[in-house]
């Protein structure tokens, strides 16, 4: 992971601080809360929808979810006078099951403002073939990605039944991955790991900030997703795998911001 970027902090300049028993000023550090939630164009997904509740995306095909797992890394908080925490863990969000979906980074910041962000998948750098030992063996097979398409890890599993065009119940595959073009040499690949920018949040002891993703955004925005084409066997298809970029770059939003006493 990204090595920590942390320059050394004046006191002085944060305005969470105090003074102790002897004059001395302090700085107030706390850890930072995460909740993962999912949604479908506003409809909370519980448990219970999974297999049962059914959606309708932008093309029109009516879709159940199965299964929805996805990797976030590198939760990034910088100030404004250019200090950067970057704790370099990483989270596999299990949303059926609801491992994950709470998550504290493995960093204490000083309390403040921040722009906080993200990275979807993991970037190149961190991407690295067989080297997260808990992801080798995560969701049940593993989430390692075959070394002919460039190994690393998948960024999501999303999976579940559709109605095709012929009005038969069918299963969709829609697995996201770092995009690989099969039969070049070199192999031929394109990061399409996705830096999401939460915005401006205020840290205090004790925050709780809500990250939602829009699941019905995989399949609208800017590329309308015809399932009856690109419904399995995804992997693989270098220009699949730009396409949920793309359309990836509108997925997750920042949801509630609290603070727990």
């Amino acid at each position: 992971m990204k090595k920590i970027v942390l320059a050394l902090l004046v006191a002085l300049t944060f305005a969470a601080c105090n003074t102790d028993d002897e004059g001395n000023v302090t700085v107030n550090e706390t850890a930072v809360n995460f909740f993962f939630t999912q949604n479908f164009d506003g409809a909370a997904i519980a448990n219970a929808d999974y297999d049962v509740t059914t959606y309708t995306n932008a093309n029109g095909e009516d879709l159940t979810l199965s299964k929805l797992v996805y990797l976030i890394s590198d939760i990034t908080f910088a100030s404004s006078t250019g200090e950067v925490f970057d704790a370099g863990d990483y989270n596999l969000v299990d949303a059926r099951i609801g491992t994950g979906t709470s998550f504290t980074p493995d960093i204490m910041i000083p309390e403040g403002e921040y722009a906080v962000s993200f990275t979807y998948g993991f970037d190149d750098e961190d991407n690295q073939d067989g080297v997260y030992l808990d992801l080798n063996v995560a969701d049940g097979v593993g989430w390692g990605v075959p070394p002919a398409l460039g190994g690393g890890y998948h960024y999501m599993r999303m999976e579940g039944m559709y109605e095709n065009n012929m009005g038969d119940q069918t299963a969709y595959q829609y697995h996201n991955i770092r995009a690989a073009m099969p039969g070049t040499n070199p192999l031929i690949t394109q990061d399409t790991s996705i830096n999401v920018d939460l915005g401006i949040v205020n840290i205090v002891e004790g925050t709780n900030i809500e990250v939602k993703m829009n699941v019905a955004e995989w399949y609208r925005n800017p590329n309308l997703w015809d399932l009856n084409v690109l419904f399995t066997v995804l992997m693989p298809n270098f220009d699949a795998q730009i396409m949920m970029n793309e359309n990836g770059q509108n997925v997750f939003s920042l949801g509630d911001v609290t603070v727990t006493p």
